[in-house]
């Protein structure tokens, strides 16, 4: 395969370090031919994981919640997403951690005798909206489309199942818009490809209570938000409430606090980041470089 396509990165698979181009699955594993697995992605900002307990606590979870639980303490798990880093040269880096069902003993169907695989690997940070694009925000559309239904799948649980959400990105793209927001089976506001939104209004910021994954960044947001005394609904948002509101925003590890100033062609606000919006961006930005949320990649290695 032409290593062209790939970014700059290094990959942790079946027990080395190896440049991203390298690293390979076998055909028969449960994760690619089911979407039978789960990940995590944490981020690296100059040097520094912001947040891994967090992101590594949620991992867990979600391979116990699917019964593969991950049996790597989380020592030498950090060992290897640092070494990953550490081996990439990146400074600024978007680390994923991934476990699959793994492949069974001669293609048998019975999930039960798959036996787990872990990998990991390190690329550049991306983001859904560049920081040259902050002042101009996302122009989203909300899609009929409807999220796969938390009685399918815990949404709690971070999966593959984008089906959906990359249908919708090709309404947005149809559209002429930036990305979109899928709605659940009320018609509310659910949670776009890897992200959450908030609003404002005279009531604090509200978010969807449920049907959503629960971020690390919203996590990070709501805990900022207390900071600030600023007063969070845990809710349904309608389509009407979303559009009616002072400020919009989705949160994401791929760029932390991000405006939303056009939804569905209509003008959120004056059209440019609100002063909340943008406050809890700087707050945000701000805790990379404190201890208590962040921790040096080289004192992992």
């Amino acid at each position: 395969m032409n290593k062209d396509i790939f970014p700059q990165g290094s990959a942790w698979i079946e027990g080395e370090i190896v440049d991203i181009s390298q690293a390979k699955i076998p055909i028969l594993d449960w994760g690619f031919l089911r979407s039978d697995a789960t990940y995590d992605v944490v981020h690296v900002w100059k040097g520094r994981f912001f947040r891994l307990d967090e992101h590594i606590d949620r991992f867990y979870e979600s391979t116990k919640s699917l019964r593969m639980p991950c049996s790597i303490k989380r020592i030498e798990l950090k060992k290897r997403l640092a070494g990953c880093v550490e081996h990439s040269g990146l400074d600024d880096a978007y680390v994923e951690m991934i476990q699959t069902r793994g492949v069974s003993q001669n293609f048998q169907r019975d999930p039960r005798k798959a036996t787990p695989r872990f990998i990991a690997f390190a690329v550049p940070f991306g983001w859904i909206l560049e920081p040259q694009n902050f002042e101009s925000g996302l122009n989203v559309i909300v899609s009929d489309r409807r999220r796969i239904s938390p009685d399918s799948i815990d949404s709690r649980i971070k999966n593959y199942h984008w089906l959906d959400l990359v249908s919708g990105m090709y309404e947005a793209y149809d559209s002429n818009s930036d990305t979109v927001i899928l709605t659940d089976e009320k018609n509310n506001i659910s949670e776009g490809p890897g992200f959450n939104i908030f609003c404002l209004n005279g009531n604090g910021i509200s978010t969807p209570k449920k049907g959503v994954l629960e971020g690390i960044t919203r996590q990070t947001v709501m805990e900022l938000a207390k900071e600030i005394r600023l007063p969070i609904n845990l809710c349904s948002v309608s389509i009407e409430m979303l559009k009616d509101s002072d400020e919009v925003f989705a949160s994401s590890t791929a760029g932390g606090v991000m405006p939303i100033t056009s939804v569905d062609n209509q003008i959120i606000g004056d059209g440019s980041p609100g002063p909340l919006t943008r406050e809890l961006y700087k707050l945000y930005w701000d805790k990379h470089d404190d201890p208590k949320w962040s921790t040096s990649v080289k004192d992992l290695v």
